[in-house]
C-alpha cells in the first residue's frame, strides 16, 4: 500500500494506492490544480523569490519495513515550475529525459 501526502500551503491531505502507479496518478491529480502561486517574500533579512519556495509538496512513501520502504515526491516552486525528487531526508532531484513529466520521471525513479 503506498501512501500520499499532499502538502498545499498549511492544508494537509491523505491518500492510499494500491501501486505505485495509482499513487502518482493521485499525486499528478492533486498537485497539477493545485495552481500554488507565491510572490517575492522576505524573511530574517533575506528576500526569496518565488523560483526558491516551495508552494505545494507531494510525498510518496511506499510499501514495507519503515527502513526499506520507497520515498520521494514532487514539489511545485512558487513560480510554478516542478521538480521531482527521491528520498525523505536527503533529497535527491531526479533527472527528467526529453518529453517528461516530474510524475513520469518519478513513476521511473522509484520503480
Amino acid at each position: 500500500m503506498w501512501r500520499v501526502t499532499i502538502r498545499i500551503g498549511s492544508k494537509v491531505t491523505k491518500h492510499q494506492a494500491d501501486d505505485l502507479g495509482s499513487a502518482v496518478a493521485v499525486l499528478e491529480r492533486s498537485l497539477t490544480d493545485a495552481g500554488a502561486r507565491r510572490d517575492e517574500t522576505r524573511a530574517l533579512a533575506r528576500t526569496y523569490s518565488p523560483q526558491q519556495q516551495v508552494a505545494a509538496r507531494g510525498e510518496l512513501t511506499g510499501p514495507g519495513a519503515p527502513w526499506r520502504r520507497a520515498h520521494g515526491g514532487v514539489d511545485v516552486r512558487g513560480d510554478g515550475a516542478m521538480e521531482a525528487y527521491t528520498g525523505r531526508v536527503t533529497r535527491q532531484l531526479v533527472t527528467q529525459h526529453d518529453g517528461e513529466t516530474p510524475f513520469a520521471a518519478l513513476e521511473r525513479a522509484l520503480s
